[in-house]
């Protein structure tokens, strides 16, 4: 097991590339803080699941776009499990909202959690990671940060901040041994995008499938683990400030 003795924050944990991701690093030996914000019955049973597996972990509740939510979670985390060793920051709001139609609450709804969230996540860890020698974070991007798509350019706005706030971060801390990347997913089946998934949607779900050379229109949650499970591990301490894009090959083209 690659992560054996760990203890990793997930946030939003409950559901999606979160709780795929959660699932994992427990099957890999981490114990897991999941963090969600409403979705009690969610997350009740990704630890349900964890625990019958034969896993570690513990569901906390915070609004991670909240500072003062924010301070109290990591406090909470570390007084139950004694340390932080991996952070993956994935809470996250996906809007498809025109420009002209983009309100202040919904571009600060998205910001405030895609962006600020994972900004005072780290940073609220990052005392931590240096009285203990180093830690790993992740942060969840896509490729709606290393690219861009109409209709949100709220969300392309909160994750390409991401991404270069990655690349800062990696530039600052790095030589503290804290490894600070992201993962741009590609279309991935989770309830942000579920409204596109939908009947009536054949025709979407058909011109996303000719988008990747592989055919695929939207990935399972699952196949972004590989890469998180990497990323939280020894075999990444050389990577800093990277951005790996999976995405089924959307990008290629």
């Amino acid at each position: 097991m690659r992560l054996e003795g760990k203890i990793a924050i997930v946030t939003g944990g409950s559901v999606g590339i979160g709780a795929a991701i959660a699932k994992r690093y427990a099957s890999e030996g981490a114990t897991v803080a999941t963090v969600y914000k409403s979705n009690d019955e969610g997350a009740a049973g990704i630890i349900k699941e964890i625990e019958d597996a034969g896993g570690k972990g513990k569901a906390f509740k915070a609004d991670v776009s909240k500072v003062a939510n924010i301070e109290k979670l990591i406090a909470d985390v570390i007084a139950e499990f004694g340390r932080v060793d991996i952070l993956v920051n994935n809470a996250g709001v996906f809007r498809t909202v025109p420009v002209m139609e983009t309100t202040e609450e919904i571009w600060d709804e998205q910001l405030d959690l895609n962006l600020k969230g994972y900004f005072f996540m780290i940073k609220t860890l990052v005392p931590h990671f240096r009285e203990n020698g180093g830690g790993k974070v992740v942060n969840i991007s896509s490729i709606a940060g290393t690219g861009a798509f109409p209709n949100c350019p709220g969300y392309c706005a909160s994750k390409g901040g991401v991404v270069n706030m990655t690349r800062a971060l990696a530039a600052e801390l790095g030589k503290e041994k804290i490894n600070v990347n992201s993962i741009a997913p590609g279309n991935v089946a989770t309830p942000l995008n579920a409204h596109l998934r939908g009947p009536g949607n054949e025709e979407y779900m058909q011109l996303m499938r000719t988008m990747t050379p592989t055919g695929i229109d939207f990935i399972d949650p699952d196949d972004m683990t590989g890469t998180a499970v990497f990323l939280a591990t020894e075999d990444s301490r050389m990577i800093h400030g990277e951005t790996i894009i999976v995405d089924a090959g959307w990008s290629v083209w």
